[in-house]
């Protein structure tokens, strides 16, 4: 059984939403939030398994939500699922940064709501690791000389061996497990083993972060 809490600040969507989701036999609403200030701490009291939530909110918005509940160690087991609409890209790349692991459009149909829930819930990024590097190419290019690794960034990558940060900017430029294993000549399992020490150590939920924290680490380059 997968439990959701549903988090939206317009009544009608909220509600809509909370009935897609009761519909569904292996799915359970747990709760529902108007806003990100009471997703935060319904997340922390009910520990769901999703927490869907949209963006724009009053009081705390989705993005400063998904960091708060991301960084608590306590919601260790809760993944974020964010509503939203393909357009607004910087949205998409900031809700990733906070440890969302996936974002879907407000305009889905109930059965592809549905089935990004349990695929977030099963620990998928429900976006790819290639087309997250999309979206920071489009939304953190800047001119200028490299931008500045965060102390984040660097505290996160001083954990990984020299492998691992290979690994990483592989994973970074969108490179599949088979790909990665080619690439090193070591089996699929091996690189899938570099792969999860490496979100062990930096505490990524799931690989579409991995993408981020290669661009925030300063190993790759928007748009080289």
């Amino acid at each position: 059984m997968t439990t959701v809490l549903v988090v939206d600040d317009q009544v009608l969507i909220r509600q809509a939403v909370v009935d897609i989701l009761s519909s569904t036999p292996d799915t359970e609403v747990v709760g529902a939030a108007a806003d990100g200030l009471e997703a935060v701490s319904m997340t922390a009291e009910l520990h769901p398994d999703v927490v869907l939530t949209d963006i724009r909110m009053p009081r705390l918005d989705g993005i400063a939500a998904t960091e708060r509940i991301c960084s608590d160690p306590a919601n260790a087991d809760s993944r974020v699922l964010v509503l939203t609409t393909f357009e607004e890209d910087e949205y998409v790349v900031a809700a990733l940064r906070a440890g969302a692991s996936g974002f879907i459009g407000k305009g889905a149909e109930p059965e592809e709501i549905i089935r990004a829930v349990h695929a977030v819930a099963d620990g998928d990024a429900l976006l790819s690791p290639a087309a997250t590097r999309g979206l920071i190419a489009r939304c953190v290019t800047s001119p200028g000389p490299r931008p500045a690794v965060s102390d984040a960034a660097a505290q996160a990558l001083a954990q990984l061996t020299d492998r691992e940060r290979e690994v990483l900017e592989l994973v970074g430029r969108g490179l599949s497990n088979q790909q990665i294993a080619e690439t090193f000549v070591i089996s699929p399992h091996t690189a899938k083993t570099h792969v999860n020490r490496i979100m062990t150590k930096v505490r990524a939920h799931d690989r579409a972060q991995l993408v981020i924290l290669a661009y925030e680490g300063g190993l790759l380059v928007p748009g080289e």
